[in-house]
């Protein structure tokens, strides 16, 4: 199963979770509020150096890390 990234949209709260794609959306464990899903950040290594994705929730598309507006 996939680690997913989430973020509430009332408390900011990030957090992760261990959840098969068909599971419904969590709730946050912070205050019960509605989560969007955000773009994990992952880290490859080749060569002896390690590289990075961009940030969480960032991408060319997005403004601010809405993470809604990358479609994830």
């Amino acid at each position: 199963m996939p680690v997913y990234e989430f973020r509430c949209l009332k408390c900011k709260t990030e957090f992760e979770r261990l959840c098969r794609l068909s599971e419904p959306i969590p709730a946050c464990p912070q205050c019960g509020g509605e989560v969007e899903k955000c773009l994990s950040r992952f880290g490859l290594q080749s060569g002896g150096k390690t590289v990075t994705s961009t940030g969480s929730g960032s991408c060319a598309s997005c403004h601010g890390g809405n993470c809604s507006t990358c479609g994830s």
